[in-house]
């Protein structure tokens, strides 16, 4: 099993209220994939950080293995999601991938 992690900071110029609708939607987008994408065995986006927090949401998902990841990401569905909803509202990417 694969861990894939994701830490994602919104760009400077959007409003509180455009951050939170962002959030939602790329919340909704991401977790939509599920059942969608072959491999991809759980995926969860926390929107809800505390204040302590320097990122604004995490992407927390699991893959049956390397592979299903490589596939992942180049999965229509997950570009769809990626290029639509979270790549034109981030500055900030930073990931984690790990065997578990």
């Amino acid at each position: 099993m694969v861990k894939h992690v994701i830490l994602w900071t919104l760009k400077d110029e959007l409003s509180a209220e455009e951050k939170e609708n962002v959030k939602k939607g790329i919340k909704a987008g991401l977790e939509g994939l599920k059942g969608q994408i072959p491999g991809l065995v759980e995926i969860t986006v926390n929107i809800n950080g505390l204040e302590s927090s320097n990122a604004d949401l995490m992407l927390d998902s699991l893959f049956e293995d390397e592979a299903a990841l490589k596939a992942y990401a180049v999965h229509p569905a997950h570009v769809a999601v990626a290029d639509g909803k979270v790549r034109p509202y981030t500055k900030i990417r930073s990931c984690l991938d790990y065997e578990v």
